[in-house]
């Protein structure tokens, strides 16, 4: 096998761990504020434990480890509300919802890098409203506060991946994980005590939460972030989005088999995704076009957002 074979291969299966995250966000039955607490903490006590990230940390001036520390916090709200999406809906709703992120760039981008609107980038975000009314008529009632939450998600995703862009050349990515999510679990920490809950405000997970938790933090966390760092020294960034724009589609795979979740959903909720999906993939191909690079920090779906060149 080819290094190129072999790194598309490595990327599609990070692409798999990632889209099982919402898998897992459905089967743990803590509520999404200690789900994310945990894993945050999780990921982010285990990098500080390496060395280099320790040094690459110290090397950082005190203005970007603010500006990092700010998008940990973006990162842990886009988290608390993907998971809300999943309790409040089903983990095919959180996904749909979460594919729309590469639209909202086509807004906040420009804004952000102070360039020109594109208007072939606006009309494709236009073209993926009939998408999302169908997605919303197909779901229950009862299920359409969680899209509106997992629409949230998505633009706080997008908010942070923008961010991102402009400080990813900066640092050593692993140093940038550990800040960001140190910051996020911290911003929680200090979250958690305001908001109504039922007993403790950071539970303990029961064996069954634990393992899931610890799947959730290693396997498709720390692992599939490792490979694909490791991959993209033998694949385009453009390709490594290609693929990984396939995560809602692993998601809602994995929610058939394993949840059943079409049983509960009509469809118009999967002619919607499709549409949403195509928008997707013609959105890369489009910022190609345009002779712009398409980085995965910033066009691929939630969990691919901290894989930097």
């Amino acid at each position: 096998m080819s290094p190129a074979a072999k790194a598309r291969a490595q990327i599609h299966f990070c692409v798999f761990l990632w889209g099982f995250t919402a898998i897992l966000g459905k089967l743990i039955t803590l509520a999404a504020l200690p789900l994310v607490w945990w894993r945050m903490l999780l990921v982010s006590g285990t990098l500080l434990l390496v060395p280099r990230v320790w040094r690459a940390l110290r090397a950082l001036p005190s203005r970007l480890r603010l500006a990092y520390a700010g998008i940990g916090v973006l990162v842990s709200l886009h988290w608390l509300t993907f998971y809300g999406a999943i309790k409040l809906a089903n983990a095919s709703v959180a996904a749909t919802c979460i594919a729309i992120a590469p639209l909202f760039l086509a807004f906040l981008e420009p804004l952000l890098a102070r360039r020109r609107f594109d208007a072939r980038e606006l009309l494709l975000a236009l073209a993926v409203l009939p998408g999302v009314a169908l997605v919303v008529d197909g779901v229950p009632a009862a299920m359409r506060l969680g899209v509106a939450v997992g629409v949230l998600s998505a633009l706080l995703v997008a908010s942070f991946s923008a961010l991102n862009k402009r400080l990813v050349e900066h640092a050593d990515p692993l140093a940038v994980t550990a800040l960001e999510l140190g910051a996020g679990a911290a911003f929680l920490t200090l979250l958690a005590p305001l908001l109504p809950h039922a007993g403790a405000a950071y539970p303990l997970p029961d064996r069954h939460d634990a393992i899931l938790l610890l799947t959730l933090a290693y396997a498709c966390t720390l692992l599939p972030f490792a490979l694909s760092l490791h991959a993209l020294r033998n694949i385009s960034a453009f390709g490594m989005q290609l693929i990984t724009n396939l995560e809602p589609v692993y998601a809602i795979v994995l929610a058939i088999v394993l949840l059943h979740e079409q049983r509960v959903l009509e469809g118009r909720f999967y002619v919607g995704v499709a549409i949403i999906l195509l928008a997707v993939f013609a959105h890369p191909l489009l910022a190609r076009g345009g002779g712009r690079d398409a980085q995965p920090e910033l066009l691929a779906t939630a969990e691919a957002k901290n894989v930097a060149e």
